[in-house]
């Protein structure tokens, strides 16, 4: 791998992307940037009034002012939720909460948004992207299946894209699938490319 960025604008930082999410270190790794990652320790509390949509762009702003940010460092933040009819579907506690949320979800269209920051000790970004997912009708024992063999517990609406789930559950998908992962790629490549 070569040792500068295929982006030049960023060889001047020391790129961090604070997640504890593997599937967001793996995606960013395949932009071709190379950065460091840690995980923050902030709570996803959010003012109830605030408009779904914009929630996580508050939390990603919200976890990016939990960093100290150097002269040279360029810091990446994100945070994903799943929306059904109003409600936000964030990372279930636990085995019933999972077991409600893809119930509710199954044979519907939810929606699928993550909001990201883009910031330096100079200037911030922070923008979201909202993808469409609709399920197919998931039975009881599916639904089990996953819960017995797969880890929903760190994911918004407590399914992975990318695992059995996705394979049975996704009749149809509207805007970009790595978004539904957790990354929004070529809008954030887009958006530090110009950055």
């Amino acid at each position: 791998m070569t040792t500068k960025h295929i982006l030049p604008n960023l060889n001047r930082y020391r790129v961090v992307l604070a997640s504890a999410s593997p599937r967001r270190r793996e995606l960013l790794a395949g932009l071709g940037i190379r950065f460091e990652s840690l995980s923050l320790d902030v709570s996803e509390d959010y003012p109830k009034e605030l408009p779904v949509e914009e929630i996580p762009c508050f939390l990603a702003e919200k976890k990016a002012t939990a960093y100290d940010i150097s002269q040279d460092c360029l810091l990446i933040t994100a945070d994903t939720i799943v929306c059904f009819e109003g409600r936000v579907y964030g990372k279930p506690q636990n085995r019933s909460e999972a077991e409600r949320m893809l119930t509710e979800l199954a044979g519907k269209t939810h929606l699928v948004i993550t909001g990201l920051c883009i910031k330096t000790a100079q200037k911030q970004k922070t923008f979201s992207v909202t993808t469409k997912v609709r399920f197919a009708t998931l039975d009881r024992e599916e639904i089990n299946f996953y819960l017995d063999n797969f880890e929903p517990y760190d994911k918004a609406g407590s399914y992975g894209i990318q695992e059995w789930i996705g394979y049975i559950a996704v009749e149809s998908i509207e805007g970009s699938y790595f978004n539904v992962m957790g990354l929004p790629l070529q809008r954030l490549y887009s958006e530090l490319k110009a950055f």
